[in-house]
């Protein structure tokens, strides 16, 4: 491997880690099915540390999700210093334990029957990859963009594509 090979490798590594700080920092994204021409919805995830290459998301049977299939999940910090396109296959999942795992008061709350509501449905987002884009501009880039200088790509912050 070159050096170059090396040092992009690190350094997807590290917007990888970021991401994933940032996502359990603000777990709210947007997601919609590739299959469709509709706006993506916001959801909130359910990530398990454990479990770097899935998502799970509570959600209703009559939600326009609930079918499944390739889709699309796009993701912006609190900050707004990190941003995300997310592609993945949404499919329901069936193991009790993993909905127990990540039930909890608050997801009760949208569920008049709670556990054993009948409209309940988990959706488990099975990540293929990322492209993520870190904001950090930096001396030169924040003395470019105060004096109105012409910036550079590469001098607003970092962006990789990633396997997830």
């Amino acid at each position: 491997m070159s050096d170059t090979d090396m040092t992009h490798a690190i350094q997807a590594d590290e917007i990888r880690e970021e991401f994933w700080e940032s996502i359990a920092d603000s777990p709210f994204v947007m997601i919609a099915l590739d299959s469709e021409r509709k706006h993506s919805i916001p959801m909130r995830a359910q990530l398990d540390k454990d479990a770097n290459s899935a998502i799970w998301f509570f959600t209703s049977r009559d939600n326009r999700l609930a079918k499944g299939g390739p889709a699309m999940m796009q993701y912006a910090s609190k900050g707004h210093d990190l941003f995300a396109c997310v592609s993945g296959n949404l499919t329901e999942e069936t193991d009790p334990a993993i909905i127990d795992k990540h039930w909890s008061k608050p997801v009760e709350a949208w569920y008049e029957q709670g556990r054993q509501d009948p409209s309940l449905l988990m959706l488990r987002l099975d990540l293929r990859d990322a492209e993520i884009w870190e904001a950090d501009p930096g001396v030169t880039g924040l003395f470019k963009m105060m004096t109105g200088m012409t910036m550079k790509g590469d001098e607003m912050g970092d962006h990789a594509r990633v396997p997830l």
